[in-house]
Protein backbone atom coordinates (compact mmCIF):
# COMPACT_ATOMS: atom_id res chain seq x y z
CA UNK A 1 0.00 0.00 0.00
CA UNK A 2 1.38 3.58 -1.05
CA UNK A 3 1.37 6.84 0.90
CA UNK A 4 1.27 9.73 -0.94
CA UNK A 5 3.20 12.85 0.78
CA UNK A 6 0.95 15.66 1.74
CA UNK A 7 2.67 19.07 1.98
CA UNK A 8 2.19 21.20 4.64
CA UNK A 9 1.58 24.91 4.00
CA UNK A 10 3.63 27.52 6.36
CA UNK A 11 1.78 30.65 7.33
CA UNK A 12 2.95 33.86 6.31
CA UNK A 13 3.39 36.91 8.52
CA UNK A 14 1.20 38.71 5.78
CA UNK A 15 -1.66 36.57 6.63
CA UNK A 16 -1.52 34.62 4.02
CA UNK A 17 -0.04 31.05 3.18
CA UNK A 18 2.62 29.77 1.30
CA UNK A 19 3.71 26.31 -0.02
CA UNK A 20 6.87 24.81 1.88
CA UNK A 21 8.07 23.06 -1.76
CA UNK A 22 8.97 20.05 0.49
CA UNK A 23 7.16 17.61 3.27
CA UNK A 24 7.27 18.96 6.62
CA UNK A 25 7.34 15.65 7.81
CA UNK A 26 10.44 13.02 6.95
CA UNK A 27 8.95 10.49 9.15
CA UNK A 28 8.21 8.26 6.12
CA UNK A 29 11.93 8.39 5.14
CA UNK A 30 12.83 7.73 8.78
CA UNK A 31 10.67 4.72 8.12
CA UNK A 32 12.09 3.37 5.06
CA UNK A 33 15.46 4.04 6.89
CA UNK A 34 14.88 1.87 9.82
CA UNK A 35 13.53 -0.53 7.70
CA UNK A 36 16.38 -1.32 5.19
CA UNK A 37 18.83 -1.25 8.54
CA UNK A 38 16.67 -3.31 10.46
CA UNK A 39 16.49 -5.85 7.40
CA UNK A 40 20.24 -5.40 7.17
CA UNK A 41 20.80 -6.25 10.84
CA UNK A 42 18.86 -9.10 10.37
CA UNK A 43 20.60 -10.54 7.19
CA UNK A 44 23.78 -9.75 8.09
CA UNK A 45 23.83 -11.27 11.77
CA UNK A 46 25.92 -14.44 13.00
CA UNK A 47 24.13 -17.36 12.85
CA UNK A 48 25.84 -18.62 16.11
CA UNK A 49 24.64 -16.32 17.74
CA UNK A 50 22.01 -15.01 16.81
CA UNK A 51 20.66 -11.72 17.92
CA UNK A 52 17.87 -11.79 20.69
CA UNK A 53 14.63 -10.31 20.04
CA UNK A 54 13.63 -8.25 22.66
CA UNK A 55 16.76 -5.98 20.93
CA UNK A 56 14.68 -5.64 17.86
CA UNK A 57 11.35 -4.75 20.06
CA UNK A 58 13.45 -2.35 22.14
CA UNK A 59 14.77 -0.47 18.56
CA UNK A 60 12.11 -0.51 17.27
CA UNK A 61 10.16 1.29 20.75
CA UNK A 62 12.95 3.97 19.86
CA UNK A 63 12.22 4.25 16.53
CA UNK A 64 8.46 5.30 17.28
CA UNK A 65 9.62 7.71 20.04
CA UNK A 66 11.89 9.59 17.62
CA UNK A 67 8.82 9.76 15.02
CA UNK A 68 6.72 10.92 17.42
CA UNK A 69 9.35 13.69 19.02
CA UNK A 70 9.66 14.73 14.74
CA UNK A 71 5.84 15.26 14.62
CA UNK A 72 5.13 16.90 17.53
CA UNK A 73 8.26 19.24 16.70
CA UNK A 74 6.51 19.46 13.55
CA UNK A 75 3.54 20.55 15.06
CA UNK A 76 4.82 22.90 17.01
CA UNK A 77 6.27 25.21 14.47
CA UNK A 78 2.87 25.03 12.75
CA UNK A 79 1.11 26.65 15.48
CA UNK A 80 4.30 29.09 16.19
CA UNK A 81 3.72 30.25 12.54
CA UNK A 82 0.18 30.14 13.44
CA UNK A 83 0.28 32.13 16.33
CA UNK A 84 2.39 35.16 14.46
CA UNK A 85 -0.48 35.27 12.12
CA UNK A 86 -2.90 35.63 15.09
CA UNK A 87 -0.73 38.58 16.59
CA UNK A 88 -0.36 40.33 13.27
CA UNK A 89 -3.76 40.31 12.64
CA UNK A 90 -4.51 41.88 16.31
CA UNK A 91 -1.90 44.70 16.25
CA UNK A 92 -3.08 45.27 12.39
CA UNK A 93 -6.45 46.76 14.16
CA UNK A 94 -4.24 49.66 16.13
CA UNK A 95 -3.23 51.39 13.05
CA UNK A 96 -5.11 54.79 13.57
CA UNK A 97 -5.84 53.73 17.55
CA UNK A 98 -4.18 56.04 20.64
CA UNK A 99 -2.51 54.15 22.88
CA UNK A 100 -0.20 54.31 25.97
CA UNK A 101 3.54 53.59 25.42
CA UNK A 102 6.20 53.08 28.91
CA UNK A 103 9.07 54.66 27.54
CA UNK A 104 11.33 57.80 28.60
CA UNK A 105 12.02 59.05 25.15
CA UNK A 106 10.59 61.73 23.01
CA UNK A 107 11.15 61.89 19.45
CA UNK A 108 9.85 65.62 18.08
CA UNK A 109 8.69 67.05 15.28
CA UNK A 110 8.72 70.71 14.51
CA UNK A 111 6.30 72.24 16.93
CA UNK A 112 4.83 68.99 18.23
CA UNK A 113 2.38 68.67 21.14
CA UNK A 114 2.73 65.28 22.76
CA UNK A 115 0.65 64.13 25.87
CA UNK A 116 1.89 61.48 28.46
CA UNK A 117 1.58 61.05 32.06
CA UNK A 118 3.64 59.90 34.94
CA UNK A 119 3.07 57.19 37.63
CA UNK A 120 3.92 58.36 41.71
CA UNK A 121 4.14 56.07 44.28
CA UNK A 122 3.95 58.76 46.62
CA UNK A 123 2.27 62.65 47.00
CA UNK A 124 4.62 65.41 46.78
CA UNK A 125 4.41 68.99 46.88
CA UNK A 126 6.73 69.57 43.67
CA UNK A 127 6.85 67.59 40.70
CA UNK A 128 9.51 68.30 37.55
CA UNK A 129 9.13 67.03 34.30
CA UNK A 130 13.06 67.11 32.93
CA UNK A 131 13.22 67.05 29.56
CA UNK A 132 16.90 66.33 27.78
CA UNK A 133 18.62 66.86 24.60
CA UNK A 134 21.01 64.31 23.09
CA UNK A 135 23.29 67.41 23.54
CA UNK A 136 22.60 67.36 26.92
CA UNK A 137 20.29 70.52 27.36
CA UNK A 138 17.57 70.20 29.94
CA UNK A 139 14.20 71.73 29.82
CA UNK A 140 11.54 71.68 32.56
CA UNK A 141 8.27 71.20 33.13
CA UNK A 142 6.99 72.19 36.51
CA UNK A 143 3.90 69.79 37.56
CA UNK A 144 3.41 71.37 41.05
CA UNK A 145 1.74 69.32 43.31
CA UNK A 146 0.50 66.19 42.63
CA UNK A 147 -1.16 63.08 44.40
CA UNK A 148 -0.21 59.67 44.61
CA UNK A 149 -1.20 57.72 41.02
CA UNK A 150 -0.91 58.98 37.19
CA UNK A 151 0.08 62.43 36.58
CA UNK A 152 -0.82 63.84 32.87
CA UNK A 153 1.38 66.09 31.11
CA UNK A 154 2.11 67.44 27.57
CA UNK A 155 5.02 68.28 26.46
CA UNK A 156 4.68 71.38 24.07
CA UNK A 157 7.88 71.80 21.72
CA UNK A 158 6.28 74.91 20.49
CA UNK A 159 5.67 76.63 23.70
CA UNK A 160 9.06 75.18 25.59
CA UNK A 161 11.06 76.38 22.50
CA UNK A 162 12.09 72.58 21.90
CA UNK A 163 14.05 71.57 18.47
CA UNK A 164 13.34 68.68 16.39
CA UNK A 165 15.18 65.79 17.93
CA UNK A 166 15.39 62.96 20.70
CA UNK A 167 14.96 63.67 24.07
CA UNK A 168 14.82 61.61 27.53
CA UNK A 169 12.60 62.26 30.38
CA UNK A 170 13.13 62.11 34.03
CA UNK A 171 10.98 62.66 37.28
CA UNK A 172 12.18 64.91 40.20
CA UNK A 173 10.07 64.64 43.36
CA UNK A 174 10.36 66.69 46.50
CA UNK A 175 10.22 62.95 48.34
CA UNK A 176 13.06 61.58 46.24
CA UNK A 177 11.06 59.61 44.11
CA UNK A 178 13.75 57.91 41.45
CA UNK A 179 11.97 55.42 39.95
CA UNK A 180 9.02 56.74 38.04
CA UNK A 181 7.19 55.12 34.88
CA UNK A 182 6.97 57.37 32.48
CA UNK A 183 4.38 56.71 29.11
CA UNK A 184 3.56 58.58 26.16
CA UNK A 185 0.55 58.49 24.17
CA UNK A 186 0.28 58.71 20.64
CA UNK A 187 -1.62 57.48 17.52
CA UNK A 188 -0.41 54.18 15.65
CA UNK A 189 0.79 55.11 12.29
CA UNK A 190 1.74 51.37 11.18
CA UNK A 191 2.37 48.18 12.40
CA UNK A 192 5.48 45.66 10.98
CA UNK A 193 7.22 42.20 11.96
CA UNK A 194 10.95 42.63 12.14
CA UNK A 195 12.31 39.96 9.75
CA UNK A 196 15.27 39.88 11.58
CA UNK A 197 13.88 39.27 15.31
CA UNK A 198 10.14 38.33 14.43
CA UNK A 199 9.16 41.39 17.11
CA UNK A 200 6.16 43.08 16.48
CA UNK A 201 6.77 46.88 16.36
CA UNK A 202 4.55 49.99 16.27
CA UNK A 203 5.50 53.57 14.66
CA UNK A 204 3.92 56.13 16.64
CA UNK A 205 4.31 59.81 16.43
CA UNK A 206 6.35 61.52 19.18
CA UNK A 207 7.72 58.02 20.34
CA UNK A 208 9.01 56.36 17.17
CA UNK A 209 9.33 52.48 16.55
CA UNK A 210 8.66 50.46 19.82
CA UNK A 211 7.94 46.73 20.07
CA UNK A 212 4.31 45.50 20.76
CA UNK A 213 5.51 44.88 24.54
CA UNK A 214 5.54 48.18 25.51
CA UNK A 215 2.02 49.02 25.11
CA UNK A 216 0.51 50.07 28.50
CA UNK A 217 -2.97 51.28 27.40
CA UNK A 218 -5.06 51.11 24.32
CA UNK A 219 -7.68 53.51 23.61
CA UNK A 220 -7.87 57.50 25.57
CA UNK A 221 -9.11 57.33 29.05
CA UNK A 222 -9.70 61.20 29.64
CA UNK A 223 -12.53 60.51 26.60
CA UNK A 224 -15.56 60.50 28.21
CA UNK A 225 -17.61 57.70 27.31
CA UNK A 226 -20.95 58.36 25.67
CA UNK A 227 -24.05 58.75 27.37
CA UNK A 228 -26.66 56.39 26.99
CA UNK A 229 -30.05 58.24 25.84
CA UNK A 230 -33.06 58.01 28.37
CA UNK A 231 -36.21 56.35 27.53
CA UNK A 232 -38.72 59.41 26.90
CA UNK A 233 -41.82 58.45 28.81
CA UNK A 234 -45.44 59.44 27.20
CA UNK A 235 -47.90 61.74 29.07
CA UNK A 236 -50.09 59.78 31.07
CA UNK A 237 -53.64 61.14 30.44
CA UNK A 238 -55.84 61.38 32.93
CA UNK A 239 -59.61 61.11 33.36
CA UNK A 240 -62.01 64.19 32.84
CA UNK A 241 -64.88 64.14 35.55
Amino acid sequence: MSVSNINNNEVTSNGGTQNSGAPQSNGGGINDMFLTLLVAQIQNQDPTNPTDGTEYVNQLAQMSQMESMNNLSTMMTNIGYLVDNIQLLSTASLVGQQVYVEDNQLQLEQDQKVDGRLTLAHAANTVTLHIKDEAGNETTLELGKQDAGDVDFTVDAEKLGLKPGKYTLSVVTDTGETQVSTQIAGTVNSVRIDSATGKTLLTIPGVGEVDYTQLRQFGNTKTPAPQRAQPVLAPQSRAVV
